[in-house]
């Protein structure tokens, strides 16, 4: 029955009282149930108006306020409970406000009425659509402000419940919200804050921000204990930010950053401002920030203008400077907040005008005014409408699919008012009142349509975005257009984020990008990170579960056509050299049936041949979309179509290949030339090397040698046999897999040769940076760059020595260390380590320490001696350790001087102190490698691929910096350009044999007598002939100009006392050089 048709009711209806007075009396819990369910389907069954005029509400209120009887307590938590079940979402405007009465009986001392009441507030608060979410969060924040304890416990439990039903609508609460939950964090009563530790935690859940989604359970933690904010800033700042910035995710962390500015520690204010910094570049709505931010602009000036350390207050002036340019202030006025009453009496003025006429009374003052309801009851539900309504007109909800919006937060209160009382009747009043304020809006704010560029082909995305990472702002609202069949070559230098940028598109972390269900995109990366190395290459890729569906004879075909025959097929995926394991990640890739290819480096490891086959496989792809990061020019100009160029934080596009894009912009000729235009490289001077005066004397060679890796059948090196001076500038080529780095590991003592030896000047020391840069930081990858320098040479030698394969002992070398030593009297020794090393003529001899014997029995063995007694192992060690202290030893380890060092070698100097290594691009990787390898000043530099990860400008760079070094020189790379630049000899590997090309200046004697080792004879290699130069004829020694060789002169024999001086002079040059460092002195016959 239509409440307008129905007859007035008396103030105290018989019926409706009887009814009462046996939910009032009811003696059990199922009796009140049966009164309350009758009396619920009565008032459904006459109408809602029957609330107010038969009193009911007032009743059942009146019930729950009385403290004398349990009875009605119960009774009117039943009765309300009815209530919302029985009548449904139409009650809902006019039950919230019952909910703080329900809320005080959580404190009743009876079980059942504290059950009843907790029944009763779930079953209301169900009938809430999403939309009405503020309108009750404002009523429960009451409770957890004003209620007592179980009150607020339950309301804190109330607010967790919208979070799985709500959550846009939650997180845009959360600014109001939050505060008032953060102050139950604090409550003396565990029971309470522990409750607000888990809304506060299930409400930040419902950020629409991934970035912050794993610092979450931290957020919290930092809200209710700030002892744990400097953990929370660093956490924050090792974040990559991609997506926008908006006031949910700002309600959560400007608190937590204001915390931050007030700390004492400079570090915590560093990171919070260099983090604020970057997180206000994602703000794009000034309103936003002029109401979130403002407050924080004193803070950061505060910093700015008084922090100790001149970069701390640099980097607070270009925070300060960042907030005022988003739109917050100190000064100015904040922007108004929304007007929700205005809004509101707006919308309720005009669904006025969309009602059935029998439900609106005209005002009798004026016809003009507004019009009011037909029942109070009526008005209140229109008017908790009205808010809903208000919201969705502010969120320019007007699209068909946001009808169920449009039906949930007007036509379900109106259902029983309406004359038709029907669900079919509320939908089209709310699609009228949806079409109202739809047109309305049109003709107010309509933007005006204007058409897109005209690209041709199919559009795959056009999407907007920011992207940084962790402190560093790498792209600000720049644009992502990419169209179907395109191949797209991304140009920047090192550290501007192209790696980063594919990784971000990879991982679904680019805001409103398609997601893979719509746009396949697959990454093509260098290196198979985390995968199972002992699978053969067939089952490696049959294991991936993406490609379970595909069927083996097509893995196979895909493996043949990206050149991996029957027997490779069965090769150890751990086995694969570099370039075979990027054909690997293609073929998987190509099974993918991607829509857009990510392909970072991929000519990285492979030689020319593969290079060529990789160029035509994409350019006959003509549906496949590609994403292109490259260092290696002639590619990049034979596959791209266009190019996107990093400039100014925004992403350029340049219809094109590469030349087209030089002809336009000839500053980039870098990218074609090995000349560095803005990146200059300074390598430290090589260390002197003892005994050796020539340039062209072999430091470093391999005579014979044959090498097999575990599990296989072939040897990866046959019969090599190769040699190095101080003069050297070799390049290392040949195709993928044919034992290059192999052979460089050889060289280096990361690996030891089955057949054959290697010989290395006892005082050398190399310089290695192995192909995957990964290799030599992967453990230490929560330093930053300087950290892990000073961790690599604290001790004043290189660590990664002692790790080499070749020096660490097996257990023959321990059994070894048994063999006796017998005495000129007989006696037995045995060795327990060298202590130390002096010159002793033309070669060495080491201070030998015995076992269980005091130091003062120490004795000097001649270094043939040692290596005839089968101690080469341990003299070798001994060597490496000498030569690395000699070069690391002297060197002051300090932050200033290793950043100096690092700034030498191309990387930022604030990037080498404050960031992460795991943060840092493939290029800034490789930069702390170099420099790390050269900080001990080595005579020997060998680079393995040096070119994959640096952009042309650091390539040239290094370039400049090898050809200006006085050390020798050995690299590995593809790139052709690049090796024949620097080196005139060429050493080529193929099939595991090696040949010599171009000029050599080698001679074979380390020292004057020529020997290496006494287990070897003098082996010849191309190199030439010892005898055709004066280092190797002894011509050396000669007086310039003459044919006759300087007779020797005799030395007169020291007395007594000259001897005894002379010992005494050895014995504090020692203890000097033992007490203040510095190179160590030569204990020489002469002073």
């Amino acid at each position: 029955m239509s409440p307008v048709a129905m007859p007035a009711m008396p103030s105290s209806d018989p019926h409706f009282q009887d009814l009462l007075e046996q939910l009032k009396s009811a003696p059990t819990a199922p009796d009140a149930k049966a009164a309350a369910d009758k009396l619920a389907k009565e008032v459904s069954k006459t109408g809602l108006a029957s609330l107010s005029d038969a009193h009911i509400l007032d009743a059942l209120h009146a019930f729950a306020l009385n403290k004398k009887s349990g009875y009605e307590r119960e009774s009117a938590a039943v009765g309300l409970h009815s209530l919302a079940s029985v009548v449904g979402p139409p009650a809902a405007p006019i039950l919230l406000q019952s909910l703080p009465h329900l809320y005080d009986l959580y404190m009743d001392k009876g079980e059942v009425v504290r059950n009843a009441s907790v029944e009763a507030v779930k079953a209301i608060l169900k009938l809430y659509p999403p939309e009405s979410t503020g309108l009750v969060f404002r009523t429960l924040e009451g409770v957890v402000e004003k209620g007592k304890w179980k009150a607020k416990v339950g309301a804190l439990d109330s607010l967790k419940m919208f979070v799985k039903t709500a959550r846009e609508n939650v997180a845009n609460e959360l600014g109001s919200t939050l505060p008032k939950v953060e102050l139950a964090l604090h409550d003396t009563k565990q029971e309470v804050s522990s409750a607000a530790t888990k809304c506060a935690t299930a409400l930040c859940t419902t950020l629409a921000n991934p970035d912050l989604t794993p610092h979450i359970p931290m957020l919290v933690k930092c809200m209710s204990n700030p002892d744990q904010v400097p953990e929370c800033i660093k956490a924050l700042s090792s974040t990559t930010f991609v997506a926008e910035v908006t006031a949910p995710a700002l309600a959560v962390l400007v608190p937590l950053l204001g915390r931050a500015l007030n700390d004492r520690s400079m570090e915590v204010q560093r990171r919070t401002v260099v983090v604020l910094d970057n997180l206000v570049k994602l703000v794009r709505d000034p309103k936003v920030a002029a109401r979130y931010l403002s407050g924080l602009v004193e803070g950061v000036a505060k910093i700015m203008n008084g922090a100790s350390f001149p970069e701390v207050r640099a980097f607070a002036a270009a925070a300060h400077a960042t907030l005022l340019k988003a739109g917050a202030s100190t000064s100015g006025t904040p922007p108004p907040p929304r007007d929700l009453a205005a809004e509101a009496s707006y919308v309720s003025s005009n669904i006025f005008n969309l009602l059935p006429l029998e439900l609106v009374v005209p005002s009798p003052l004026s016809p003009n005014a507004s019009p009011t309801a037909t029942h109070p009851l009526l008005q209140q539900s229109l008017d908790f409408a009205s808010v809903l309504v208000a919201d969705l007109v502010y969120d320019r909800a007007f699209s068909e699919s946001d009808e169920p919006k449009w039906t949930r937060s007007l036509g379900v209160f109106l259902i029983p008012w309406l004359p038709e009382q029907s669900a079919e009747a509320a939908k089209a009043l709310s699609e009228r009142a949806r079409a109202h304020f739809h047109a309305a809006y049109l003709a107010q704010f309509a933007p005006a349509i204007s058409n897109g560029a005209g690209d041709e082909g199919e559009l795959l995305c056009d999407t907007l975005f920011s992207l940084a990472y962790g402190a560093l702002l790498l792209l600000s609202h720049t644009t992502l257009r990419l169209f179907r069949g395109r191949r797209y070559g991304i140009l920047g230098p090192n550290g501007s984020g192209k790696s980063t940028l594919m990784r971000s598109l990879k991982d679904g972390k680019v805001e409103n990008f398609p997601p893979q269900e719509v746009l396949r995109a697959v990454m093509v990366e260098h290196s198979l990170q985390g995968e199972d190395g002992t699978l053969s290459v067939i089952d490696f890729i049959a294991a991936d579960k993406q490609l379970a569906g595909v069927p083996r004879s097509k893995i196979i075909q895909q493996l043949i056509e990206v050149g991996f025959d029957e027997k490779r097929q069965a090769d150890v995926v751990g086995g694969l050299s570099g370039g075979w394991k990027m054909k690997l990640e293609l073929a998987r890739a190509m099974l993918y049936n991607a829509d857009l290819l990510l392909l970072d480096e991929p000519t990285n490891h492979l030689d020319r041949a593969s290079v060529k086959w990789l160029e035509g496989y994409l350019i006959s792809h003509s549906n496949v979309t590609c994403l292109i990061v490259s260092h290696d020019s002639g590619f990049l100009d034979n596959v791209t179509t266009d190019i996107i160029h990093y400039e100014s934080k925004k992403l350029v596009y340049y219809p094109g290949n590469l030349s087209h894009f030089v002809e336009q912009h000839p500053e980039a000729k870098s990218y074609y030339t090995l000349a560095a235009t803005s990146i200059k490289f300074s390598f430290p001077p090589p260390g002197s090397l003892m005994g050796v005066r020539s340039n062209t004397r072999a430091i470093l060679k391999m005579a014979k040698c044959t090498f097999t890796y575990p599990g296989r059948s072939e040897p990866s090196l046959i019969d090599v046999s190769c040699a190095l001076s101080l003069s050297s500038r070799v390049g290392i080529v040949g195709p993928n897999g044919a034992g290059k780095s192999t052979l460089i590991k050889l060289l280096t003592g990361e690996t030891e040769p089955q057949e054959g030896m290697v010989y290395k000047h006892p005082s050398l020391r190399v310089g290695y940076v192995s192909q995957h840069a990964t290799h030599h930081i992967d453990r230490h990858l929560e330093k930053t760059p300087i950290q892990y320098i000073q961790w690599r040479y604290q001790d004043g030698h290189d660590r990664e020595i002692l790790e080499k394969a070749t020096r660490a002992l097996t257990e023959e070398d321990r059994k070894q260390m048994d063999t006796e030593f017998v005495g000129k009297t007989g006696e037995k020794r045995k060795l327990e380590m060298i202590m130390g090393r002096q010159k002793l003529k033309k070669s060495l001899q080491y201070e030998v320490k015995w076992r269980g014997m005091d130091h003062r029995f120490n004795v000097w063995v001649p270094r043939e001696q040692l290596l005839e007694k089968g101690f080469g192992k341990l003299v070798q060690q001994f060597d490496d350790l000498e030569s690395s202290r000699e070069g690391a030893g002297t060197r002051d380890t300090s932050a200033h001087v290793v950043r100096k060092h690092l700034e030498d070698i191309g990387l930022d100097g604030d990037i080498a102190q404050y960031n992460e290594i795991s943060g840092l691009s493939g290029g800034q990787k490789i930069k702390l490698v170099i420099a790390a390898a050269l900080w001990n000043n080595p005579q020997i530099c060998v680079l393995d691929e040096p070119s994959n990860f640096l952009d042309r400008e650091a390539l040239g760079g290094l370039a400049v910096a090898i050809r200006d070094w006085a050390g020798a020189v050995v690299i590995i790379s593809h790139n052709n350009e690049f090796v024949t630049a620097l080196c005139p000899e060429i050493w080529n590997i193929d099939a595991g044999r090696m040949t010599h090309k171009g000029k050599a200046a080698v001679v074979e004697d380390a020292f004057a007598d020529g020997k290496l080792t006494p287990a070897r004879s003098r082996v010849q290699t191309p190199a030439g002939s010892a005898a055709v130069t004066p280092a190797g004829s002894g011509a050396e020694d000669s007086k310039p100009g003459s044919g006759t060789t300087t007779p020797a002169t005799r030395k007169k024999k020291k007395t007594r006392n000259q001897l005894k001086a002379q010992e005494e002079r050895r014995r504090l040059r020692k203890l000097a050089w033992l007490t203040h460092g510095g190179p160590k002195p030569e204990d020489t016959d002469s002073d």
